[in-house]
């Protein structure tokens, strides 16, 4: 890994050392954990911005706030059914589209 002055040159090369290469358990294991985080985050800030407390987001979706917190924290990764009803109830949607290349 090469580093300049703290700036990172090659950043695939940290991924590696501290995650395991592409491909590995331990990459595929890391990669989860951080999509959780960060959806959880995202979660967490359209329920701010909607000025929605995490007990009446659970109320709303049916779940309870610690289950809400531990969402927001990454902690746990909800099942697609809860992830829909929690984007629903913050009045939010999902969409898939293909890219354009």
């Amino acid at each position: 890994m090469q580093t300049n002055n703290h700036k990172i040159v090659d950043y695939d090369l940290v991924l590696d050392a501290k995650f395991g290469k592409e491909g590995t358990a331990e990459r595929a294991q890391a990669e989860e954990a951080a999509y959780s985080f960060y959806s959880g985050q995202i979660l967490q800030d359209a329920r701010k911005e909607a000025k929605v407390t995490q007990a009446e987001l659970a109320r709303r979706t049916n779940t309870t706030k610690s289950y809400i917190s531990k969402v927001e924290n990454g902690v746990v990764t909800p099942s697609v059914g809860v992830f829909y009803r929690l984007i629903n109830a913050l009045g939010l949607r999902v969409e898939v589209v293909k890219p354009l290349y």
